[in-house]
């Protein structure tokens, strides 16, 4: 028996020390350590020994054991010693040479655009909030004084989920849900995303991002609302920039106008840019109408107010003089980083 112990170990020992890679030092311990191994069926013979030598032959057993795994251990040591060595001397790095840059990411435009509305309009004292992109048509149209059968609604034409809930043709229902909560005043600016069943062209998509305003207060007046325009109008195009106001209909207020700012790449002249008018088109306003007010429970004869929404799109385009609105959204980096 202990010959046979003595063979075992001093053939694991020679194995272990051919052994080259981990995967042999392996396929070593298996051999002689393993379920199968050699030295396992030594133990799983113990039972043939006589009972007064079963002590004497367990040591020898244990003391060959030990013999192989500590060997085994040394030698995984070595080894990863040894091809932690050579891994360090092929992988060699000169730190002298220049870094790899990563590509840094760009603001989107209409991110861009949005937050600089946003930036005038905080200055101004405005509240920016959020609603559900998601809508009841009650806050959508209802609400914004657009009831089933009114014909403002084929120029809203949008997206159904069911009979009461559409996309967003607007951020409109945003300013119903909190003239609704009855805190007064208010003055806050809705941006998000819209939905509407457009055409994808050059200056249409059916996704598209607006940024609407309203002020509710007792006494404000049309005055109010142009003199706001006009401050973000220079805050937005420049100080030199004016602003004209077109008689226009909206079916949430009353009187309604377009807004227009004096073209700012030609001062006003006429130039290619502004089709030769010295004009261009932002956004629509007008005086919040009463029975808006009244819907979401405000007395229209006690508090007045205005509002105001422009495509957050059409700022960036004008701003950056971007011709082609489906520019922005087809990823092109060499594109988006010019911003």
């Amino acid at each position: 028996m202990k010959e046979n112990l003595e063979r075992i170990k001093q053939e694991a020992l020679a194995q272990i020390k051919q052994a080259d890679l981990p995967e042999k030092l392996n396929d070593v311990r298996i051999k002689f350590l393993g379920k199968k191994g050699e030295l396992t069926a030594v133990l799983k013979g113990m039972k043939d020994v006589a009972a007064e030598e079963r002590p004497k032959v367990g040591q020898w057993v244990n003391d060959t054991r030990v013999a192989i795994e500590t060997a085994l251990e040394e030698a995984k040591e070595a080894l990863d010693g040894m091809l932690l060595e050579l891994q360090l001397k092929n992988e060699v790095i000169d730190v002298s040479l220049p870094s790899k840059k990563q590509p840094m990411g760009y603001r989107h435009p209409n991110t861009i655009a949005r937050e600089e509305v946003e930036r005038i309009f905080i200055g101004m004292g405005y509240e920016v909030v959020e609603g559900p992109e998601m809508e009841y048509d009650l806050y959508n149209f209802e609400k914004m004084n657009m009831p089933a059968d009114h014909p403002a609604r084929d120029a809203h034409d949008t997206f159904y989920i069911n009979e009461k809930i559409v996309l967003r043709t607007h951020t409109s229902p945003v300013q119903a849900r909190v003239m609704e909560r009855g805190v007064l005043p208010i003055r806050m600016i809705a941006p998000g995303r819209v939905y509407r069943s457009d055409e994808v062209d050059a200056t249409h998509s059916p996704s598209f991002h607006q940024i609407e305003g309203l002020v509710v207060d007792k006494d404000v007046t049309f005055a109010d609302l142009k003199g706001t325009l006009e401050v973000f109008a220079k805050e937005l195009f420049g100080p030199e920039t004016k602003t004209k106001f077109r008689p226009h209909h909206f079916p949430f207020t009353e009187p309604s106008a377009e807004v227009d700012v004096s073209c700012f790449k030609c001062g006003g002249t006429g130039c290619r840019f502004c089709k030769d008018t010295g004009w261009i088109e932002i956004l629509g306003c007008g005086l919040v109408h009463p029975h808006v007010l009244e819907m979401c429970d405000i007395d229209p004869e006690e508090y007045s107010g205005f509002a105001f929404g422009m495509g957050i799109e059409r700022v960036a385009l004008l701003k950056y003089e971007i011709d082609d609105m489906r520019l922005l959204y087809e990823n092109d980096v060499r594109f988006l980083k010019q911003f």
